[in-house]
């Protein structure tokens, strides 16, 4: 049993996985991105500031379910983060569409693919230097 304070409220509680916080305080979270959500889609072209004050929500929380993919932005929205790798402007994720490409193609030319063997002549032994075991009888 692995027992462990919540980073919230400092509850104890039987953790279990992911975030070190307790069923209360994921249960409230839970609700606070759903009415995170239900603003963005009544206010599309609300800035982040903007939602972050009508929901009583941080903005670093807010770009942490950005990062997570749990919200995405239409095209028009003023809502976008840097890509981590090149500092592209994008609307979810922590990768741009190009950076996600190109490391998938560094990851995959990382894995040696298998070469075929070529196939080399048997060398001619010499059979006369060899052990040789005599019958016993």
């Amino acid at each position: 049993m692995n027992v462990r304070n919540c980073r919230k409220c400092g509850k104890l509680f039987n953790y279990i996985s992911g975030m070190p916080i307790c069923p209360a305080c994921k249960e409230k979270a839970e609700e606070t991105f759903q009415t995170v959500k239900k603003y963005i889609r009544e206010n599309p072209h609300a800035d982040i500031r903007e939602v972050s004050e009508k929901c009583e929500v941080e903005t670093a929380q807010i770009q942490q379910w950005i990062r997570e993919e749990r919200l995405e932005f239409t095209e028009d929205s003023p809502i976008k983060l840097p890509c981590e790798n090149c500092g592209a402007m994008i609307r979810a994720g922590k990768y741009c569409e190009k950076c996600k490409a190109s490391m998938a193609k560094n990851l995959s030319s990382a894995i040696d693919k298998p070469k075929a063997v070529a196939l080399q002549p048997k060398k001619q032994t010499d059979t006369s230097n060899r052990m040789r075991f005599l019958d016993k009888r």
